[in-house]
């Protein structure tokens, strides 16, 4: 699938902005580009051996997901890359239930996701600054692993502690920073 315009994903990002603040206007003209969208997405993954396997069922399915999903996109993301990421877990589910085996080529995912270098990057003052909000254990492990680059095993020898109660602290380390910058 060939990248949409810029201004064409400005406005599929508008729309679903609109949608999700309770446009019903916005909301169906979402929908009917998505639908396009994931058309052309399922259509150039399909196998030629794909008896019985009906592409409107796909796109159907994946509008479904998109609808009891929309409380997950965020607001100022770009929409496509979320809106491709169902399509595509979507498509998936459907071969697995069919007995097919699906692979997905990586380059051609490469339209969905953003250019990485146009993305923002945390400095070190943000990672300091994000570690040092945590307390006690949760910052001691979140540091040893993430900054020092320790393995679970060595930081559970550092710490006194078991290796699950540092896989425990860990992740509710990053939840807690997520929580307080921005990323639930």
């Amino acid at each position: 699938m060939a990248p949409a315009p810029s201004s064409k994903r400005q406005a599929l990002d508008a729309l679903m902005g609109r949608a999700v603040a309770g446009d019903e206007k916005a909301y169906r003209a979402f929908l009917t580009e998505a639908a396009i969208i994931v058309r052309r997405f399922a259509a150039g993954r399909m196998p030629h051996h794909s008896a019985g396997f009906d592409l409107e069922d796909l796109v159907q399915e994946v509008l479904l997901a998109v609808h009891t999903k929309r409380h997950t996109w965020r607001v100022g993301e770009p929409v496509t890359p979320w809106l491709l990421a169902i399509a595509r877990y979507k498509a998936i589910d459907a071969y697995r239930r069919r007995g097919k085996r699906v692979e997905i080529d990586i380059d051609a995912m490469g339209d969905v996701f953003e250019d990485p270098s146009a993305m923002p990057t945390a400095t070190g003052h943000d990672v300091g600054r994000a570690v040092a909000s945590l307390g006690g254990r949760q910052q001691a492990v979140v540091s040893a692993l993430s900054v020092e680059g320790k393995s679970i095993s060595q930081t559970a020898r550092d710490l006194d502690m078991s290796e699950g109660a540092v896989r425990v602290a860990f992740h509710r380390g990053l939840s807690t920073i997520a929580r307080k910058f921005g990323r639930t």
